[in-house]
């Protein structure tokens, strides 16, 4: 069956020196794709005429908020009886669990930190420039998932079907690659608005339509995806779907209606 489908069985790490250090695809990814982001957001900063001190601290923050809150995420929302047993499996990152909605939400509270510490910056400014990069992020990490032959797809008999060695002989579909070219899609979309609103958005709009565009394309493209828990399988949403719900709330809520709250002023 396989031969008639694009065989995928790429080693997860480029180089290795022995048995013990190494680097993987998916770090590569990972890194790659933060710090692309942080030259970016430099760029943005430069346009604005606004100085960029802060940059190498924020991008701190963030990847912290972002490895933070994964981990956390995945314990919490997919396995928390199995870690609530053994609590110092949790520190073990490097054995993987990374959940993104738990990602997101710590670069959420760690730009929220950044800002609180310094009050010339303020949240909804920072989060609306940066929520074009993060999703922009995201589709490098789901590359990096590809790599590692992870968060495969569902079994599909499609042309462009991928059969990943390293887990099973079945075609399923690439549902990273998917994932990951809806979300640079969802970058670049976000881009054109704030370049069409003169790079000084209403704050909290590209805020608020990143959650929308983002987690209602999660929404959809949990139907290409394996379950990642057994317990999933009795849901009629699965936990990715259940998470975005949430978000995509919040993101109605930022979009339409922030600039009327008490105590949020636009920057126009």
């Amino acid at each position: 069956m396989s031969e008639s489908y694009f065989v995928w069985d790429v080693n997860k790490e480029l180089w290795h020196i022995g048995g013990a250090i190494g680097l993987r695809w998916y770090s590569l990814m990972f890194v790659g794709g933060f710090l692309l982001g942080s030259y970016l957001f430099g760029s943005f900063l430069r346009h604005e005429g606004k100085k960029d001190d802060y940059r190498d601290s924020l991008l701190m923050h963030m990847v912290l908020g972002t490895i933070i809150g994964a981990r956390l995420g995945h314990c919490l929302f997919y396995a928390p009886g199995y870690y609530f047993s053994n609590p110092l499996e949790i520190l073990k990152v490097w054995e993987g669990g990374l959940a993104s909605h738990g990602g997101y939400l710590g670069i959420i509270i760690a730009v929220m930190w950044f800002a609180h510490k310094h009050k010339d910056l303020r949240f909804l400014w920072l989060a609306d420039r940066l929520s074009i990069l993060s999703i922009m992020v995201g589709g490098f990490i789901r590359v990096g998932n590809f790599f590692n032959s992870e968060i495969i797809g569902k079994v599909t008999h499609v042309p462009w079907a991928v059969v990943f060695k390293q887990v099973d002989p079945l075609p399923r579909h690439p549902s990273q690659l998917y994932e990951a070219l809806g979300y640079f899609t969802i970058s670049g979309i976000l881009y054109g608005l704030y370049r069409i609103a003169h790079r000084n958005p209403v704050e909290g709009r590209l805020l608020g339509i990143t959650l929308i565009l983002g987690f209602t394309f999660r929404l959809l493209i949990e139907t290409f995806k394996e379950n990642q828990e057994i317990f999933e399988n009795d849901l009629v949403l699965n936990m990715g779907q259940l998470l975005s719900i949430p978000f995509i709330i919040i993101g109605i809520i930022l979009a339409i209606g922030i600039k009327n709250m008490p105590g949020c002023k636009s920057s126009r």
